[in-house]
């Protein structure tokens, strides 16, 4: 599965409260998202299929966000454009084996 239209996210973080719950705030991208799901392995990086023309990929996950991202089913997505909240919505994350077995 090719992924040349995957970009790279600068800038994002990754927030879990006390319930356990994962927020994850990227920057506004055009196009609504369209059957989003997370794509994750355990490492370092994770995969965010917007729709089927935007991905979004999310590298240099800090060590202590990968387990709660590994543990939970869905995250909230929120993206921010001029820091004003522009939209946010929920995504199914999917633990794969090998995020680099896509490419």
């Amino acid at each position: 599965m090719a992924n040349n239209n995957a970009t790279q996210e600068g800038r994002y973080d990754i927030l879990q409260n006390a319930a356990g719950e994962i927020l994850i705030i990227i920057k506004y991208h055009e196009g609504g998202p369209e059957n989003p799901r997370l794509v994750y392995d355990g490492g370092n990086t994770a995969l965010l299929y917007r729709s089927r023309e935007s991905a979004v990929l999310l590298e240099e996950i800090n060590e202590k966000a990968r387990t709660p991202l590994k543990s939970v089913d869905e995250v909230l997505m929120v993206e921010v454009e001029h820091d004003d909240v522009a939209r946010e919505y929920k995504v199914p994350v999917r633990i794969i084996k090998n995020l680099e077995s896509l490419s």
